[in-house]
């Protein structure tokens, strides 16, 4: 089977799936569904060859099974998987979480920022809702009252008024659309500082008053219900101790926020303390120092609302994850885990507790005694480090009790094998006890992109390179150009200029102006006295030759006579 035909194959039974259990009246998630499909084929027991191609008869096998399993009322063991994908799709990062929250505000108020930015104003009218819509935005954008409320209008409006008047709004309307955001999240910060700091200065305002109204009532009761999710969900096995690591990362999470809370209380009081010592009883303080103070009691609030968002979406994770205990209630016998609970034994001479970093070493089957899990039929006992870790090809494994560790190490590859088949049976020990890279097999690697996307998102694999045409604009010159055109480098032209200028201070400069240039760039030019030059050549030469002279007598008169030729040139030596 090719890899193309075999993920249409997988969607097609995934969709058979979910189509089927929408019949029954279940309603299955496309992530849920291919987790499920994942499990059955990797269950020895169903009959399932990771090696081989899938008939028509084992396709219609896998489905069926995929649906009864989907649709069992009571299951722990589906509850357990539902909770797993529940929290792998909702639970993030702080970063993450606190990056959609404020995704989430600017894609709420960017029709609000959007009214502002491209208005056109041409009236007095006009203006004046502008400033209102910016009152109102700072209101929305601050989380402090309402912009129904007219007396958090009237304190917005005031404090605004103070660091932006109306008579700016017509040097904010010439701006850029993004100098113009800028200039409103400055704003923002400086007007939420302001009233923070007037809140602080009324009479008879407590501690408490100084924080968000939703962090106020969310801290103690997200606290107080995971801490008591946390001691229930400490009575039960498979279901009840995944819930307990998730419900445990959560208070980890809750408590970190309990840390910042405090922190930025300490910082909130400080700053205001320092604003009251700035101000005092002065009348006037320079905005170069009030300002900043103003933004950062800002920033400290901002952060204060980061804080209840975030224990907003952790009291609900941790209040959806209530309903997968429900088919729990009653199945585990009273004082049957007072048996569970680890024996305080001596530690082994393994990797003792005095190792470095032992508290950070990463264990196998999630922390979980795989000795115990293998003899006494599946029972998950969390191991005890402080007994000591079992290293075996550079793996560590910790375990419930002295004997449990002895009789790993009797035999650890019969454990650690024994220990994958028994997890094959139930799917959700594959990922809590960390054995999903323990699975292989020629048709799992192909089913495992298809379903990594289905519960991943596109994100989980590699996208083709695609290529489209694409065009940008830019403002003209967005940098200023700071290029010095004096600068000069070589060093006799700094002579030249320097000589120049010892010389212009002998000059005057004369300049005359009439009624038609009045109005014109002052106009100037300078001139240089001329510099006496002389030159010299060679000596000039010459010769002279005497004149020919010639003669003749004879040539009239005489018919019969001869002509005489006379030679009258002077010699040369003459």
């Amino acid at each position: 089977m090719s890899r193309p035909h075999a993920e249409s194959v997988i969607k097609s039974i995934i969709a058979e799936i979910i189509e089927d259990c929408a019949v029954r009246g279940h309603g299955v998630s496309d992530t849920l569904a291919a987790f499920m499909v994942k499990a059955v084929v990797l269950d020895p027991r169903n009959g399932f060859h990771v090696d081989r191609t899938l008939t028509k008869e084992d396709i219609k096998k896998l489905e069926e099974i995929c649906l009864n399993k989907l649709t069992e009322n009571c299951s722990p063991s589906f509850d357990t998987v539902k909770m797993q994908v529940y929290f792998e799709m909702n639970f993030s990062s702080r970063r993450e979480f606190l990056e959609d929250v404020h995704r989430g505000l600017e894609s709420r108020l960017r029709p609000v920022v959007a009214e502002i930015t491209e208005s056109r104003v041409r009236t007095r009218d006009q203006l004046d809702s502008l400033y209102r819509r910016i009152v109102s935005y700072i209101v929305l954008r601050s989380g402090m009252g309402s912009p129904a409320d007219v007396h958090t209008v009237k304190e917005a409006t005031a404090a605004l008024h103070s660091v932006f008047p109306p008579t700016e709004l017509g040097a904010f309307m010439v701006l850029l659309k993004n100098d113009k955001e800028q200039q409103l999240d400055e704003l923002v910060t400086i007007v939420t500082g302001i009233r923070l700091f007037n809140k602080a200065c009324r009479t008879g305002v407590e501690q408490s008053d100084l924080l968000p109204d939703v962090l106020n009532q969310v801290l103690p009761v997200v606290s107080r219900n995971t801490e008591q999710q946390l001691s229930l969900s400490q009575k039960a096995l498979y279901n009840v101790r995944q819930q307990e690591a998730f419900l445990r990362l959560l208070l980890a999470e809750t408590r970190v926020c309990t840390k910042h809370v405090e922190l930025l209380q300490r910082a909130l009081l400080s700053q205001i303390k320092l604003m009251k010592e700035t101000v005092a009883s002065k009348t006037a303080v320079p905005t170069t120092k009030v300002f900043p103070l103003f933004k950062a009691l800002s920033k400290v609030w901002s952060e204060l609302q980061d804080e209840a968002e975030l224990l907003n979406i952790l009291g609900d994770i941790a209040l959806n994850l209530q309903p997968f205990l429900s088919s729990q209630a009653g199945s585990t016998p009273q004082g049957f885990l007072g048996l569970c609970l680890p024996a305080e034994m001596e530690s082994l001479d393994w990797l003792q507790p005095e190792t470095a970093g032992f508290s950070e070493m990463l264990l196998q089957y999630n922390g979980f005694c795989g000795s115990t899990f293998v003899s006494k039929d599946g029972l998950l006992l969390p191991g005890n480090p402080h007994i000591g870790l079992l290293k075996h090809r550079e793996k560590l494994y910790a375990f419930s009790s002295r004997e449990a560790a002895l009789t790993f190490a009797s035999c650890p590859d019969k454990f650690i094998s024994e220990v994958l088949e028994r997890a094959k049976l139930s799917p959700e020990l594959l990922q809590l006890l960390r054995l999903q890279q323990h699975v292989s097999g020629t048709f799992f690697f192909v089913l495992l992109p298809v379903l990594l996307q289905l519960l991943l998102g596109e994100s989980a694999l590699v996208k083709p390179v695609t290529k489209c045409e694409g065009g940008t604009q830019t403002d003209l010159h967005p940098v200023e150009s700071n290029i010095v055109t004096s600068y000069e480098w070589n060093e006799w032209e700094l002579r030249r200029k320097a000589l120049k200028l010892a010389d212009l201070r002998s000059k005057v400069t004369h300049s005359t102006q009439t009624h038609l240039s009045h109005m014109r760039r002052e106009n100037a030019s300078q001139t240089w006295p001329l510099k006496e030059a002389s030159c010299q050549s060679k000596r000039d030469g010459g010769s002279s030759v005497p004149k020919p002279q010639t003669y003749l007598t004879g040539l009239r008169g005489q018919r019969v006579g001869h002509v005489v030729k006379t030679d009258l040139t002077r010699p040369a030596h003459d």
